[in-house]
């Protein structure tokens, strides 16, 4: 009976290893700077992005060059190239985004916090050699936060930015047009924080094209004066907006006149920028998380309005047992990543994953699973075990619309307080490929 025992134990321990190795794929791209964040940071959209079978990754090295790294899809062999491009790595707020628009043509944006507009564009399709830093506009280019590209349907491209500081900015959209390779302004001032306030906002591009924005409100500087949750659309490309019941913005959208999701107080560990998902089915999922009043632990949150319900609902996942204040300027060391979202169809239901990284789970990269959005149960698992420190979950948004496939840049790199700089020595840039099958095995 022993003996019986302990065949069926080690055929459950291959069967489980085997079951886990073909759901993940590892590939290493080039060592990249890691003395904060920078390169890890959520709001970058995008750091890795895909187009007609071909990924493209991008980050700063050590020496605070700009990389760009391609592969075909089921490579593991990357072509880089170091740009002639550098930006200041040692604030963290000064991302690298890119995206391919419908021609194949890479376009990037990069070193931005309160200063001039950084964009180039490739000079060949699916080339990593790039022209001469260029205007999009020549409006509203001089103040410029948080670049973030989108892709549309006819391979047009849409770019969010902010153009003023934290506590006082507004939200700004240009589109790109492949066939005349211009940019258009759409909004100049969709969100106004009229002259008290920002909006910091997650969006997402739906398979229908229709744009969905949601944000925090921010008094302040001070990340502790983040409030509410707002939300916005457009099937317009971005010219019009309504409310999640159809109802028109007059624009700008304004704290006066916004369609509130949750109302949470200012001084609740409410982080902003983090992640957003519409799914088939019309599901409205933004991720998060903050502190309850009358409660001591912040927790992730999921603010979800489904296509049968008339109102917005707040799911706690509440596993999170350590508590922590999030208060003052600059990039914060956070115990936990800010989170992304996905949502997928599971048998009858929408699935929802929130991928994370938290330092009571040693800081692997994890995620929590609902099978069903509307009603069910989440639970958590670790799906990368290594260290990554003050990571925060990438996504390859593309590769996951097209195929449902999830692959993650991942990059260990640690953050100091307040735009402090670590003494980490650059780390391993990797690519982290998972199988549609991982996401239905919890």
């Amino acid at each position: 009976m022993f003996v019986k025992s302990r065949k069926l134990l080690f055929m459950l321990m291959v069967f489980f290893l085997l079951k886990n190795s073909s759901a993940q794929k590892i590939m290493n791209v080039a060592d990249g700077w890691a003395k904060n964040s920078v390169n890890t940071v959520v709001f970058r959209k995008n750091a890795i992005t895909s187009f007609n079978g071909i990924q493209f990754v991008s980050f700063y090295d050590e020496e605070s060059n700009v990389v760009i790294a391609k592969r075909k899809w089921k490579s593991t062999n990357w072509q880089i190239q170091k740009t002639s491009f550098k930006g200041d790595a040692t604030d963290a707020h000064r991302s690298i985004s890119i995206a391919v628009d419908g021609d194949g043509y890479l376009h990037l944006s990069w070193d931005h916090h309160n200063t001039r507009l950084r964009y180039a564009r490739s000079l060949q399709p699916f080339g990593l050699d790039f022209g001469q830093e260029m205007s999009m506009t020549g409006v509203l280019e001089s103040n410029v936060s948080y670049p973030e590209f989108y892709t549309l349907k006819d391979g047009n491209l849409l770019f969010f930015y902010r153009d003023g500081g934290s506590g006082n900015g507004s939200l700004v959209i240009n589109k790109y047009n492949k066939l005349t390779k211009e940019w258009t302004q759409v909004q100049k001032n969709l969100v106004d924080g009229q002259g008290k306030r920002n909006a910091y906002w997650q969006a997402w591009v739906d398979d229908s094209d229709n744009i969905h924005i949601s944000w925090v409100w921010r008094e302040s500087p001070d990340v502790a004066s983040n409030h509410d949750l707002c939300y916005a659309r457009s099937s317009d490309g971005g010219r019009t907006w309504q409310r999640s019941d159809g109802s028109v913005y007059d624009l700008p959208i304004n704290a006066s006149n916004a369609e509130y999701a949750a109302r949470i107080p200012q001084g609740s560990e409410l982080i902003n920028q983090t992640s957003m998902t519409v799914n088939a089915r019309g599901d409205i999922i933004v991720a998060t998380y903050w502190r309850a009043q009358n409660e001591k632990v912040p927790q992730f949150k999921v603010i979800v309005k489904t296509n049968e319900s008339a109102v917005w609902q707040t799911q706690d996942l509440k596993f999170r047992s350590q508590s922590f204040s999030l208060s003052g300027r600059g990039t914060k060391r956070i115990p936990i990543s800010r989170p992304q979202v996905i949502s997928w169809k599971k048998g009858k239901h929408y699935a929802c994953g929130v991928i994370f990284r938290d330092e009571e789970r040693n800081s692997f990269i994890s995620l929590a699973v609902n099978d069903d959005i509307s009603s069910g149960q989440w639970h958590v698992k670790d799906i990368f075990r290594e260290a990554c420190n003050s990571y925060e979950p990438l996504l390859d948004a593309e590769l996951w619309k097209q195929k449902k496939q999830l692959d993650l840049f991942v990059q260990k790199t640690d953050q100091v307080d307040a735009e402090g700089k670590s003494g980490l020595k650059a780390q391993m840039v990797k690519v982290v490929e998972y199988s549609g099958k991982v996401l239905n095995r919890f």
